[in-house]
């Protein structure tokens, strides 16, 4: 298969450098709101304040959850199915909604909606799998402020909604990776916008892919209940485990994203009271980096963004059920690029294969077999 035109990002795996439309990511990350960073990934450059403000109006005019749709995640939620499997239904339901508003599915404003509703179905529909009543969209508040808002019910700090905002920058597109993957295979079918968004996340649910963050926090847990970072750790490379938030399958050297991520973890966890915690995972990183190099001496295995991605998001607040699902509230950025891409470009992809199967059967009647 020819490879892939993409012109929204570059990744450098032996440098460690990942551009984002002709920028350093970490110039965006740090300096743009997300609503910025949406508009520049859907007109390809950053938005005037005109077209700021327009685009804004728009996200905001889709900033609501149709009854229709409410419902069938309330069914969901009856039965306790997982979020990010209970995000995938209410996206896949987004289509009802934009076929009664004829809103165009392959189109700027069909990619806002999906957009916009992302994290207002993932926020409503974790208060159902708590058992509290939704909370309605703040039409005044940012879009990462109105996701933290809907989570809790109170206005978040500025300080949190500008970590969140950093963090939804840092991971809103990376490549042909996995999930952006599969929504531009639906796409070049000539498909929507809604299917390629649903056949993302379930990409993303993957531990593998978006599902890593989770499983992060959760080692590290485990290992601040056993007190013993070394042994944790020699036990686990002994028997051979997955070691989750280390190693990618593109950079040789530390992940850029888990770089800054860092950087902003620090931040977060100094606001904290039990900020002894952040110095903990930053003796698990050490001590595991070490171990790496002992255990795997020819293999370069670095921090990537999901060690640090637990740690942001746990600074915040968030349990790790939400961690999949926060990240799907960015990279849905990203895919929807991709489809735009993908839908100019006009061309369906058709990866080939190795045949690795038997090539001598023979049929056998069924009482010969």
């Amino acid at each position: 298969m020819e490879n892939i035109p993409n012109h929204l990002s570059k990744i450098d795996g032996q440098l460690g450098k990942l551009i984002i439309l002709g920028f350093p990511f970490e110039e965006l990350a740090v300096n743009a709101s997300f609503e910025e960073m949406i508009y520049l990934f859907l007109h390809n450059h950053l938005p005037n304040k005109n077209e700021l403000d327009n685009v804004t109006k728009k996200l905001l005019s889709h900033r609501y959850l149709d009854e229709k749709i409410l419902d069938i995640l309330k069914s969901a939620a009856s039965n306790k199915i997982e979020l990010i499997e209970g995000v995938r239904i209410g996206v896949s339901c987004l289509t009802m909604d934009m076929e009664s508003n004829r809103i165009d599915k392959e189109g700027i404003n069909g990619a806002l909606k999906i957009i916009s509703s992302v994290p207002i179905i993932t926020a409503a529909y974790w208060r159902l799998l708590q058992d509290q009543p939704i909370i309605q969209p703040h039409l005044e508040l940012s879009h990462g402020a109105n996701y933290l808002y809907m989570l809790t019910g109170e206005n978040p700090s500025p300080e949190n909604v500008k970590t969140l905002e950093i963090y939804l920058n840092t991971v809103i597109e990376h490549g042909m990776n996995a999930s952006t993957f599969a929504a531009r295979v639906v796409m070049s079918t000539r498909s929507d916008f809604v299917s390629a968004v649903t056949a993302a996340i379930g990409a993303m649910k993957g531990v593998l892919h978006g599902g890593a963050p989770g499983p992060v926090l959760d080692m590290l847990l485990d290992m601040q209940e056993s007190g013993d970072i070394e042994g944790y750790l020699r036990h686990k490379f002994e028997n051979r485990e997955l070691l989750m938030g280390f190693g990618h399958r593109v950079y040789r050297v530390k992940d850029p994203r888990a770089i800054l991520l860092s950087q902003v973890s620090a931040d977060v966890w100094k606001r904290r009271e039990d900020k002894e915690f952040w110095a903990f995972a930053v003796d698990v990183e050490s001590t595991a980096l070490r171990l790496l190099r002992e255990y795997k001496p020819n293999r370069r295995i670095e921090t990537n963004v999901e060690y640090y991605t637990a740690l942001v998001l746990h600074g915040l607040g968030l349990p790790p059920a939400l961690f999949t699902s926060t990240f799907t509230v960015s990279r849905v950025v990203g895919w929807l690029a991709h489809c735009l891409e993908q839908l100019e470009l006009d061309r369906i992809i058709r990866p080939s294969s190795v045949y690795t199967g038997p090539t001598e059967q023979k049929w056998c009647p069924m009482e010969e077999r």
